[in-house]
């Protein structure tokens, strides 16, 4: 019988106005799972926090990433911040590694690939893992907001940044 030891899953999760998105690698290319989620209406923060831990259980990846929504880190609205800190703090309880990545450390990875902005970060993101392909939205123009399949490749920056990154930064 032959035994393969499964690689480090890796869980990010970016947390967007309408909701959040999530991607779970095997290994820098090898996607396993990933979607964004719209969730609105009242106690949203909530039910974004329990379908959180589904995921998690669901999955039960070694690694999460969030963005650093700190100080130090990426400026984000309250609620994000908030939401953000109490995904860190679901994943502590259940045993999981959390590394966190400011915006700034992301686009330092992604500038030897000469990618600066979101969308050429997620095209370049969809180059090498061809299962996201067809989740690259159109380039946004000025009067448009978002797309939220960008979040799909904001948590896929943030699972790179890490992988790239070994040392990582001090898990919490």
């Amino acid at each position: 019988m032959i035994s393969r030891k499964r690689l480090q899953l890796v869980l990010a999760i970016y947390f967007q106005t309408s909701g959040f998105a999530f991607v779970l690698l095997e290994h820098r290319f090898s996607p396993v799972d990933w979607g964004a989620r719209d969730i609105g209406g009242p106690d949203r923060a909530k039910r974004c926090l329990k379908c959180i831990d589904a995921l998690l259980a669901l999955h039960t990846p070694d690694v999460l990433v969030l963005q650093d929504t700190t100080r130090r880190g990426t400026r984000r609205a309250p609620r994000i911040q908030e939401l953000n800190h109490q995904a860190l703090q679901l994943a502590k309880r259940r045993g999981v590694l959390v590394h966190t990545y400011s915006r700034a450390q992301v686009r330092e990875h992604f500038e030897e690939f000469g990618a600066m902005t979101k969308q050429r970060i997620a095209e370049t993101i969809a180059k090498h893992i061809p299962a996201l392909d067809l989740y690259v939205p159109p380039p946004r123009k000025p009067w448009q907001s978002a797309d939220a399949r960008m979040g799909i490749f904001e948590a896929a920056a943030l699972v790179w940044t890490f992988f790239q990154s070994s040392r990582g930064a001090p898990p919490f």
